[in-house]
């Protein structure tokens, strides 16, 4: 197979590749049998080879395209370059408010999209081949994949034998079946972070997490953003307050948006599209020069010889998988995107740690048992962990919810960022934490202290007592940790303690 050719072709992106999938790469003699072969180069693919070949097994990794999955060359790492170089835009026009004239700031898109490319380069090495065949010993198989029997693979006319196998092949771009979208030509995640020109008009299509990301930094990078979203509001799997906070953030941004709307068709012209939309206030056109579509994921199912091997598996659902991730076959596993619901690079990390354990040492761990924070990178940040009180309610489990608004913290005030909120679930009657939520601008860096008490079942009491440097924003889960403990203070136990200090004079 030859190796794939990255836009534009410039020094980073020719870096990136002989990293990730180098253009001379032979691929090495087969072992007899390995203990694991593992099908997929992206987060769970990695953090598997990695992790079984340094505890002494012998494996095998086999990947079709660029080593580094979608986090490295089209996820995580390219979308938050870019939202920190539009974050500094946003900065420079809101620097007035503290006092600071700045001028209106001028965007270098070409340099901006530069930058994106030369970090991601940067970062490759750390997935890239030469360092998992040299100094973690795993043997990397460059090409397509294919089960030819329920314990062999085939990559590019060698034959591999297994033990076990890890089906870790992620999961690619959908898009919407619209009339004339197809013909009209359209972004994905996949293609967007090759842009040198800046589109002067984007329509972007889905309002999830990626839609509203890409959305708000290309508009504050100077395109003139139409949302479209099929509900109601943005956000729709997050807490209505923590979505309308961020729904308002776009629009102040200058992003249109265009919601409970459905994508009738588009036309095309020339270099201008137009997308035909109903909303809940009737017929509209939206123009664009560039369409990106963000609406959701499709597991890479296709082409794998499932069948052969005994994996049953749906198109938009993935591989089947029970909760220790076990497939249909008991020798074969699966992990990260292709299976799981949480499509985020850091539950791929810690799925793949629960297959190598259950894969090699008939662990029994679930994926039901990880405590899983997420993160959406607006501005501001949304962060959640655990339930939502929306899943507490459909449960059935009472609970008590204490928040703190931002702009009743010192440090936010100061930051002049009181737009935002700190909200944590509790166990009704109790202090046993089972959700949060945080929006803020630096939320996914606060959520962690709520996951890790949830984790190692810290009440909300208890981080009351877990002294926070002053002035922070997470100052505010200690501040929530306070309120809970003020319930505690009963009337019956106020009028103990004024009986008391009335007799101590």
């Amino acid at each position: 197979m030859s190796a794939p050719r990255l836009e534009p072709d410039d020094a980073a992106n020719r870096a990136l590749v002989a990293a990730v999938h180098p253009p001379t790469w032979t691929n090495p003699t087969p072992a007899p049998r390995y203990h694991l072969v593992v099908v997929g180069g992206g987060t769970a693919g990695l953090v598997t080879a990695a992790g079984a070949a340094g505890l002494g097994a012998r494996v095998a990794l086999v990947e079709r395209h660029l080593l580094g999955g979608d986090c490295l060359n089209y996820g995580c790492v390219p979308s938050k370059a870019l939202i920190r170089s539009s974050r500094a835009v946003a900065e420079l026009r809101g620097a007035a408010a503290l006092g600071v004239a700045a001028d209106e700031p001028r965007v270098d898109f070409a340099a901006v999209m530069e930058r994106m490319r030369r970090i991601r380069a940067q970062i490759a090495p750390h997935d890239s081949a030469e360092r998992f065949t040299k100094e973690l010993g795993v043997d990397v198989f460059l090409g397509e994949g294919r089960f030819v029997g329920r314990d062999a693979l085939e990559v590019a006319g060698a034959r591999l034998r297994f033990r076990r196998a890890v089906i870790a092949t992620g999961a690619r771009a959908g898009a919407p079946d619209v009339p004339g979208l197809a013909d009209a030509g359209f972004l994905t995640n996949e293609s967007v972070f090759s842009l040198t020109e800046r589109p002067a008009r984007l329509a972007v299509i889905g309002g999830g997490p990626i839609g509203c990301e890409l959305a708000q930094a290309f508009q504050r990078l100077g395109c003139a953003v139409t949302l479209i979203h099929d509900h109601g509001h943005v956000l729709d799997r997050e807490d209505r307050d923590a979505a309308e906070i961020v729904q308002r953030a776009l629009a102040r941004d200058g992003v249109r948006l265009a919601l409970g709307a459905k994508l009738l068709r588009v036309e095309a012209s020339g270099g201008a599209r137009t997308l035909h939309v109903e909303t809940l206030e009737g017929a509209r056109t939206v123009e664009a020069d560039a369409i990106l579509v963000a609406t959701g994921r499709v597991p890479n199912v296709e082409g794998l010889g499932l069948d052969l091997a005994g994996v049953a598996f749906e198109r938009r659902r993935g591989i089947q998988v029970d909760d220790r991730l076990r497939t249909t076959n008991p020798r074969i596993f699966a992990a990260g995107d292709v299976c799981m619901a949480w499509k985020f690079t850091h539950a791929a990390d810690f799925a793949a740690r629960i297959a190598i354990q259950n894969a090699l040492f008939f662990g029994r761990r679930k994926l039901s048992g990880l405590v899983m924070p997420w993160c959406t990178y607006t501005d501001p940040e949304v962060a959640h962990v655990g339930l939502s009180e929306r899943e507490a309610g459909e449960r059935g489990i009472a609970i008590t919810t204490f928040v703190r608004p931002l702009a009743e913290v010192d440090r936010a005030r100061l930051d002049g960022d009181e737009e935002g909120f700190v909200k944590v679930h509790v166990a009704r009657g109790g202090d046993r934490i089972l959700g949060a939520t945080i929006v803020a601008r630096h939320a996914g860096e606060s959520i962690g202290e709520l996951a890790a008490a949830i984790h190692g079942r810290i009440g909300l009491g208890a981080l009351a007592n877990v002294i926070h440097p002053y002035p922070t924003q997470a100052e505010a889960i200690r501040q929530l940790g306070d309120a809970y403990n003020r319930t505690r203070l009963t009337p019956g136990a106020k009028r103990l303690f004024r009986a008391f200090f009335s007799l101590w004079r």
